[in-house]
């Protein structure tokens, strides 16, 4: 199968290329990485000769003290390798493009690098969380310029990803997010990643007869962001689309509510206001729509977005009303781009990320990876006339002056 990579003739990443995507399991895994440091394989043995010569020691005493041998290994990683690029095994393009932004996100890898070790093999081919620190030790301490996530895809299969499809680069990351938070065992970890990721919501319902209003406080890993206003109207900019999505919407014919004043089902105004904000807001462009046949397409009109958002500045105080206690005043920047280029049928993920490190942009595309320029990055924003064109699906923010995770407790 042939997948067509397109792009713009000014980009200084990339040109037109076809690639070839249908990758075997296995196939042209590279050798195993030499590195100055301490290996894995040396790790490996320092955990079993540690579970073989103290058997009086208890398996929570056992299991603090092979964290802190991994965290000897894992805790000084040399960041100067940091843009590495993932070979692509079995259309792991979007796979491959979600793992970038987590493994740049500073935030993100000092919870990971915290986590418990599973003690039997077979859990540790299992655990999500722990494959993916190997695969980071392996990108980070490596000299290659671009690795295999084999172990880490194998590991994933056995959690029902598939492999050989194209798949959505929104419900991807839920899956992963959902599997590294459900195998972490330390909650205060599980606590901070919630954190990390969580936008906090409350819903309110209005019945149009009796004014009875309801409450429901809710919460989501990205905001779902409409491409149209309720006027079936093209949305230009990201700040209209975050105005669409927090606009009140009065529900009507199967779309009402059962009020608890009338007993029965009424018209109602329902509306929505953000509480509070997470350290890394995930926002979902949804450029593909399902139409008659319920075949899927994919919008491709242009909608600009800010390299600096101001919560504050867009929407109403009935919208956004953080939690005094979060001291939260909803200042963003821009940290990475998910891009997608192609038809909805068939197509191709890259993601351009903004170091934290090196403080300059670059196009992580499977296993190139170079720097590039806003403008660049600019030409994500899509055009209408372009529908195999290159433009931006997910957007990624990093709270502006936001270090808390970044040091240990």
């Amino acid at each position: 199968m042939q997948l067509i990579v397109l792009a713009e003739n000014n980009r200084s990443c990339r040109q037109l290329v076809g690639i070839k995507s249908a990758w075997l399991m296995g196939q042209g895994v590279g050798r195993p990485l030499e590195s100055k440091s301490q290996k894995l394989d040396e790790f490996q043995s320092m955990n079993a000769e540690a579970h073989q010569t103290d058997e009086e020691e208890s398996t929570e005493n056992a299991l603090e003290n092979l964290n802190q041998q991994l965290k000897a290994i894992f805790g000084k990683a040399d960041l100067r390798n940091e843009a590495v690029g993932l070979y692509n095994i079995g259309l792991s393009c979007c796979l491959n493009s979600l793992l970038q932004v987590f493994f740049m996100n500073r935030h993100f890898t000092m919870i990971l690098r915290r986590i418990q070790v599973p003690f039997d093999p077979e859990e540790k081919k299992l655990s999500v969380p722990y494959q993916m620190l190997l695969l980071l030790e392996q990108m980070q301490r490596g000299k290659q310029k671009s690795v295999h996530p084999l172990d880490l895809v194998k590991c994933l299969v056995k959690h029902n990803m598939k492999l050989f499809v194209l798949h959505d680069a929104s419900q991807l990351f839920l899956q992963l997010w959902n599997l590294i938070k459900d195998q972490i065992a330390n909650e205060e970890l599980v606590e901070r990643l919630t954190r990390l990721y969580t936008i906090q919501l409350q819903e309110y319902l209005v019945c149009q007869k009796c004014s009875l209003k309801t409450r429901k406080d809710s919460h989501m890993v990205m905001l779902p962001l409409p491409m149209f206003d309720v006027n079936f109207h093209r949305v230009r900019t990201l700040e209209d689309s975050l105005r669409c999505f927090f606009a009140p919407e009065e529900l009507t014919e199967e779309n009402t509510f059962h009020c608890d004043q009338c007993h029965k089902k009424t018209s109602c105004v329902r509306s929505t206001k953000l509480t509070s904000l997470p350290q890394t807001l995930i926002l979902h462009l949804m450029r593909f729509c399902t139409k008659e046949g319920n075949r899927t397409w994919k919008i491709s009109h242009s909608l600009v977005f800010p390299q600096s958002l101001d919560f504050s500045q867009i929407l109403t105080t009935e919208q956004y009303h953080p939690d005094a206690q979060n001291q939260d005043d909803g200042l963003y920047d821009l940290f990475a781009v998910v891009a997608h280029s192609g038809s909805a049928d068939i197509g191709h993920y890259c993601a351009y990320i903004w170091s934290l490190i090196k403080h300059k942009w670059y196009c992580f595309n499977d296993s190139s990876v170079c720097p590039v320029s806003w403008d660049d990055v600019k030409c994500t924003y899509g055009k209408a006339h372009l529908h195999w064109g290159e433009t931006a699906y997910l957007l990624v923010y990093l709270k502006r002056n936001c270090n808390e995770l970044y040091f240990d407790p």
